[in-house]
């Protein structure tokens, strides 16, 4: 199912609009058997052994709930390296035709890389019939591949949100920004307070970053036209992101220190850094990054472009895939739909995973608490579950890693010339690089 030009993609295509259209599931039932799978089934009395390729934190916990519920159906971990690395080994076995496992962790935007090179199985016929509903239409559309196939089950999310330092914002009489205008009158007034101080940072280094923020202006950069892809990285919605941050750098009222550095680790530390665009995973982060500064922050939804807004992108997120190669299918697809949508399987998730659940119904329970980070904060996981809901649908395609790569070198030259217009033509440089990749890969783009 490569998705280039040749009478095969063509058909593909025809059958299925890539991640143009939201779609639910097939036969069966939450929790109960299942049919359709083109793969081998449990026979009667007989046993299953499932393998499981992941990178997340607590997943031998939660195989080790199944496995005891689930004596004919045995699922056995293989912890693996997350991000590009785990997506190679996968396409390694799958082109040699053997080593593949039943299951696969997959990151969003590596889905569609993979369904290009027949990796991942359709397992639309397998699931519950309201799974559908367990999850935000934006996180949904991540794993459907058309008007009636499935690619995986959503497993946790990365909905974006606004983390600041409330004594910062107190001492200096800041006002939490709920436009993104506000969020560049807010930097100006505490950088003009204290020049030692920023708002944010724009970081070169963090593309899903900055793809989340042009999720959340109404970008998708990716679509399925007929049997050709179409790139549309360079569209007005992210032109705005770009020139937005690129005012902001070269008026200098915010940084432009990579995340995740020594430097920026101590600025979270010190307070220099007040404020920091992010994910729902961020308190992690910072508990791990600035213990000191425990109970000084706070979460708040992302500021919105037009104001009564309420729209957010996502930066992370992963679901569960059943790969082409498995021969139990149906008992793949059972065991990853009782992991996500199941209130067992989300508990165990948010509590010993530390992951936030993309099932919507179950986080309520899950995430009754705030993070320990945040105790003063007791409505955060409400506050987020509101925000999860706004997440806006974006479309990715199969050379995610060459449209990234660009960023990470084309950002980076915006940023140490500290130029708008730098930043606005970053945008076409990731276009052209995207699409000549594309097309040399043997894919059909239009133009």
């Amino acid at each position: 199912m490569r998705l280039h030009s040749g009478i095969r993609i063509g058909a593909v295509l025809a059958a299925s609009a890539l991640l143009v259209t939201a779609c639910s599931g097939g036969g069966g039932s939450a929790g109960g058997s299942t049919a359709g799978s083109t793969g081998g089934s449990t026979a009667a009395g007989g046993k299953v052994d499932l393998t499981f390729w992941t990178w997340a934190p607590g997943m031998d916990a939660i195989v080790a709930k199944w496995n005891a519920e689930n004596p004919n159906i045995q699922v056995t971990v293989n912890k693996q390296d997350g991000g590009d690395p785990a997506v190679t080994k996968l396409l390694t076995a799958i082109k040699a035709g053997s080593g593949a496992p039943d299951v696969m962790q997959t990151e969003y935007q590596k889905i569609p890389t993979l369904v290009s090179s027949d990796a991942l199985a359709d397992i639309s016929g397998d699931l519950p019939k309201d799974l559908k509903s367990h999850y935000s239409d934006g996180t949904w559309q991540a794993v459907t591949l058309g008007g009636d196939q499935v690619y995986g089950v959503p497993q946790d999310s990365g909905p974006m949100e606004f983390y600041y330092r409330t004594d910062i914002f107190q001492q200096y009489g800041l006002t939490v920004p709920k436009t993104w205008d506000e969020y560049a009158q807010v930097a100006a007034k505490l950088h003009a307070a204290d020049p030692t101080k920023y708002l944010g940072t724009f970081s070169a280094t963090d593309a899903g970053w900055f793809t989340g923020l042009a999720q959340q202006a109404g970008a998708s950069w990716w679509g399925v036209d007929g049997t050709a892809w179409s790139v549309n990285i360079d569209s007005a919605a992210t032109q705005k992101v770009a020139k937005y941050w690129g005012d902001l750098v070269e008026q200098g009222v915010i940084d432009n220190k990579p995340m995740y550095t020594p430097e920026w680790n101590a600025a979270l530390n010190d307070g220099t850094q007040a404020g920091w665009v992010s994910a729902i995973w961020a308190p992690g982060v910072l508990q791990g990054n600035a213990a000191d500064t425990k109970g000084k922050w706070a979460m708040a939804p992302l500021p919105q472009w037009n104001a009564g807004d309420n729209a957010t992108g996502n930066w992370g997120g992963s679901a569960s895939s059943v790969t082409s190669q498995s021969k139990h299918k149906a008992e793949a697809a059972k065991f990853i739909a009782w992991m996500n949508s199941s209130q067992e399987g989300v508990d165990i998730l948010a509590k010993q995973g530390g992951l936030y659940p993309a099932d919507l119904p179950g986080q309520s329970e899950a995430l009754s608490a705030p993070p320990a980070f945040f105790p003063q904060q007791t409505d955060f996981y409400k506050t987020a579950a509101d925000i999860a809901k706004s997440v806006k649908p974006f479309t990715y395609g199969p050379n995610v890693n060459v449209a990234f790569s660009s960023y990470n070198d084309a950002f980076g030259k915006a940023t140490q010339a500290k130029s708008s217009a730098a930043f606005v033509a970053a945008v076409k440089t990731m276009q052209d690089a995207t699409v000549a990749d594309l097309k040399n890969g043997g894919f059909t783009v239009k133009q």
